[in-house]
């Protein structure tokens, strides 16, 4: 114990010196450079019977004391960053050598910090040097390709739209704005730094950023290429900066046990009895069958077919031997909504994961695990992105042709897309949906509900975790929409409509089928005025 606090006495007295010798060497840099200088390089400033007199000398005497001012002021910042991401980066890199020494039967690893320190920055150099940056790398082909986003002080041009869809945008997303107003502040302060200027240039700001590209190797880190407007006319300044990723660190290791977790499967119905069979066969076979942690609650808006839906379920349970259903039943039009929220209100016992679900959702089993894995009461929310199914009729040509449920369920461009524009599904507490304070019981009939509901979680401090899932399936279904909506949810349905169809280019082929008809044709008689 007395060797560590030797140790660690004496890499704080070498950071300590270290940090003196810095101050002292800035302190002289300063009044190097605001004493006044011999009389030739004093031609470059104002004399004190020039026509800009004494004032200009002192403005401009001021404004480099300014700029020498504020570049003390980085260096101290980037100082105090550093020695903190040493310090922990040292604590890592310790903790790592202990455990490595721990498995491997050593004793502790008694590397001083300057070794460690050492380390980590060759690491970092080493990540610039496997990058793009330098030179380039030999790929396999077109797609192995990592290509650049571009941006101005304004917008950003980006390939990957995500979900606005905006192929050029202002930056929405926080970290996003955050990371390129870092760049364009680090390049300022370099084309600004005086021991790389003479004393009479003129100061760079962000009006003489003109456009920059970047792009992100996962693995090593984001390289940025900044251009400046230069000092002449046809002259440009380009610094290239790189954001270097660290070492994987261990953040926490848990056990999770869900044998006891129970999900309360939630779907609002109304009429619709052929797609609630469907979800039954589904349900039976998932989760009475596989998974056995499932309670399913049902609500029903107006009479309508009622008995229908009750024979269906009541088959089910003497046929399963199930009992963990509810069923409600509501008068009034269908409101989405209002049947979650009532639905969820309704549980009478302990805290419950609530997955909100429609009657034309298919899941698996696996699917049941990933919800109760990504929901914590208090901390987290799971808002899953599922895979919607395409018209069978167009994907396979003719209704004859179409496959059996299972075999259409199968991730590819070609049969459907993840419905990252929906927000129905989704997995969360009962504690932290009554928290939240529920659905907005205003809104009527199609859409909006569950946007609103997912900004709630947004506005909070919970983690909100949104992912693609290969389990979770929307099953295609002619879409109508009534002349009832207002106009925004009426063009939200749309939109839905036209999305829920077919690819752009299976649409584009049914769009131009004239066409291709007339040259099959065309085809078909050169070849059999050929034979003849």
């Amino acid at each position: 114990m007395m060797m560590v606090r030797r140790g660690l006495l004496a890499w704080i007295s070498r950071v300590v010196v270290l940090l003196v010798l810095l101050c002292c060497a800035i302190s002289v840099l300063y009044m190097l450079a605001c004493t006044p200088k011999g009389d030739d390089e004093q031609l470059a400033l104002p004399r004190a019977n020039s026509p800009t007199g004494k004032e200009g000398y002192q403005a401009i005497l001021q404004e480099w004391e300014e700029q020498h001012r504020n570049y003390v002021s980085s260096l101290k910042r980037q100082i105090a960053q550093l020695k903190e991401e040493l310090q922990e980066r040292s604590e890592q890199l310790r903790n790592g050598q202990y455990q490595a020494s721990d498995a491997a039967g050593l004793g502790p690893d008694r590397s001083p910090p300057e070794k460690t320190q050492a380390d980590l920055l060759a690491f970092l150099h080493s990540q610039v040097d496997k990058a793009e940056v330098h030179a380039g790398v030999k790929l396999a082909t077109e797609y192995a390709a990592v290509p650049f986003d571009s941006f101005t002080l304004q917008k950003v041009y980006q390939l990957e739209t995500g979900l606005t869809r905006h192929p050029e945008e202002k930056p929405v997303r926080k970290d996003k704005r955050d990371e390129l107003v870092e760049a364009i502040e680090s390049a300022l302060e370099t084309l600004n730094n005086p021991a790389e200027n003479s004393p009479n240039h003129r100061p760079y700001t962000a009006s003489d950023f003109i456009e920059g590209i970047y792009r992100t190797e996962r693995d090593k880190g984001t390289l940025y290429e900044l251009t400046f407007k230069g000092d002449h006319k046809h002259e440009f300044k380009r610094l290239v900066l790189f954001r270097p990723f660290g070492p994987i660190i261990k953040v926490k290791k848990e056990k999770l046990n869900m044998a006891n977790t129970l999900i309360n499967v939630i779907v609002p119905l109304a009429k619709r009895v052929d797609k609630f069979w469907q979800f039954m066969q589904n349900f039976r076979e998932m989760c009475i069958e596989q998974d056995g942690r499932v309670h399913l609650t049902v609500v029903y808006f107006g009479k309508e077919e009622i008995n229908e839906v009750k024979g269906i379920l009541e088959n089910t349970s003497k046929a399963a031997n199930f009992r963990n259903f509810t069923f409600i039943q509501l008068n009034g039009e269908f409101s989405r909504g209002k049947g979650l929220d009532v639905g969820a209100r309704f549980w009478k016992g302990s805290n419950v994961l609530l997955f909100f679900c429609d009657v034309d959702i298919y899941f698996t089993s696996e699917f049941l695990n990933t919800c109760r894995l990504n929901t914590q009461p208090g901390k987290k929310v799971f808002y899953p992105v599922l895979f919607s199914q395409y018209n069978p009729g167009i994907i396979y040509g003719h209704h004859d042709a179409v496959p059996p449920l299972e075999q259409q369920l199968v991730i590819k461009k070609e049969t459907g897309f993840w419905r990252d524009f929906g927000f129905g599904m989704t997995c969360q507490y009962r504690s932290d949906f009554i928290n939240i304070g529920g659905f907005d019981l205003d809104i009527k009939g199609w859409g909006g509900e569950d946007v609103h509901l997912y900004r709630k979680y947004l506005h909070s401090n919970l983690i909100v975790v949104r992912t693609p899932v290969r389990g979770l399936f929307h099953l295609w279904h002619e879409k109508r929409c009534v002349d009832e909506l207002s106009p925004e949810q009426y063009k939200m349905c749309m939109q839905s409509k036209a999305m829920n169809e077919a690819s752009h280019g299976q649409l584009g082929m049914l769009v131009f089928r004239h066409e291709i008809e007339a040259h099959l044709r065309k085809q078909k008689q050169k070849t059999s005025s050929k034979k003849t």
